[in-house]
């Protein structure tokens, strides 16, 4: 065989291995976008429901102004993390109004009508699903990160990622080291 010939089949292996592995990263990256913007759906959802969750707690217990609040900064807090686009700000404040909200129910313990109320009941159902639905997009989320951050740090396809800028992405973590620990719970 003639040396032009290896030379043209290894030229061709390594276009096509570097074209596999360009477009590797770009599904990868894709991916993570398309869960991030889960999150993103879910966090709405959320944000739409907490005005309604605030307003029916508030017929029951007008007094606990404080939390109310709290409850409404913390929103509106997330609300701007999330347009900065900083991933490190958005994990702060939703952890921030994930305390928060433990407070609000906290405050709805004190209420027995409240509890009872079938408006509240349903309100509650449906930010509880939200709030699953969030942890799972997280997870996912963090699963396609994670994929991406190994290819791009991954012998040989780190050359492909390198040429053409591909940056690791950062994974969705707690900040709040509170957020860690086991709740303490009390009869």
């Amino acid at each position: 065989m003639a040396v032009s010939t290896i030379i043209l089949i290894l030229a061709i292996l390594i276009g096509g291995w570097s074209v596999f592995s360009y477009n590797r990263l770009i599904t990868l990256k894709n991916r993570a976008k398309e869960a991030w913007a889960d999150i993103d759906v879910q966090l709405k959802r959320r944000y739409d429901l907490i005005p309604n969750l605030v307003e029916t707690v508030k017929g029951y217990a007008a007094h606990e102004r404080e939390v109310f609040e709290k409850v409404t900064e913390a929103r509106t807090k997330a609300m701007g993390a999330i347009e900065s686009g900083d991933l490190q700000k958005i994990a702060e404040a939703e952890n921030y109004l994930t305390q928060t909200l433990k407070t609000l129910f906290a405050v709805v313990e004190n209420y027995p009508d409240l509890k009872a109320s079938q408006n509240f009941l349903e309100l509650q159902r449906e930010l509880t699903d939200t709030e699953d639905k969030i942890m799972y997009a997280r997870r996912f989320y963090n699963a396609n990160v994670r994929d991406l951050n190994i290819a791009i740090e991954s012998f040989p396809t780190n050359i492909i990622a390198s040429i053409f800028g591909f940056k690791k992405m950062d994974l969705f973590e707690i900040s709040a080291p509170e957020e860690r620990e086991t709740p303490k719970v009390r009869f």
